[in-house]
């Protein structure tokens, strides 16, 4: 177990800490003052004060840890990382693992006189409409096939309900049982020894 810390040990951190912070705080508005200077100048004039190379006119292998300094704007830096991401191939090429990396757009895909049966809000409508109209119209052969050879259906009795029809049409055994599926097998291990 951890000891409770004392009085002076506490009062010890609490000092060190504050000179942190107060450090932290000078570093940052050093740093809020340069970039302000800064922002006046272009990206050409801040190159040159540095002495950095355009990042743009980076090639493969050139060292970019100069962009990485605190005195080089964010700007500058990231087009210094934007011409390394595109310079080196581990990073330039990503290994396809990323869900949305690619175009999934069909605008590639799209043969220009493509037409289509679906009609907004109401889908295939046309479609199934040429359908049921086919279906609806007797061809004329099976028409004078029909009037040939009528076709005799067995009309149940007048008296009984219909599901008592369709019961006596169906000639059930009394001795088939309905199919049970097979019982699962479990399966049994024996160990010698």
């Amino acid at each position: 177990m951890n000891k409770p810390r004392d009085f002076w040990s506490r009062r010890k951190a609490a000092v060190q800490a504050e000179t942190e912070a107060e450090h932290a705080a000078l570093e940052a508005q050093e740093i809020a003052q340069q970039q302000a200077e800064l922002e006046d100048k272009t990206d050409a004039e801040i190159l040159a004060e540095l002495d950095l190379p355009d990042p743009d006119d980076l090639k493969p292998g050139d060292d970019v840890s100069g962009f990485m300094a605190r005195a080089v704007p964010e700007r500058i830096r990231q087009r210094a990382l934007r011409r390394l991401w595109r310079l080196n191939p581990v990073l330039a090429n990503v290994d396809g693992l990323v869900d949305y990396g690619e175009d999934y757009t069909d605008a590639a895909c799209v043969v220009e006189t493509l037409q289509t049966a679906y009609q907004v809000g109401k889908g295939m409508l046309a479609h199934v409409e040429a359908l049921a109209a086919a279906e609806d119209a007797p061809d004329e052969e099976t028409t004078d096939a029909e009037d040939e050879a009528p076709v005799a259906e067995a009309a149940p009795e007048p008296d009984m309900p219909p599901a008592a029809a369709v019961a006596q049409s169906a000639p059930v055994d009394e001795h088939d049982e309905p199919e049970m599926p097979p019982a699962p097998r479990r399966m049994r291990f024996e160990f010698e020894g």
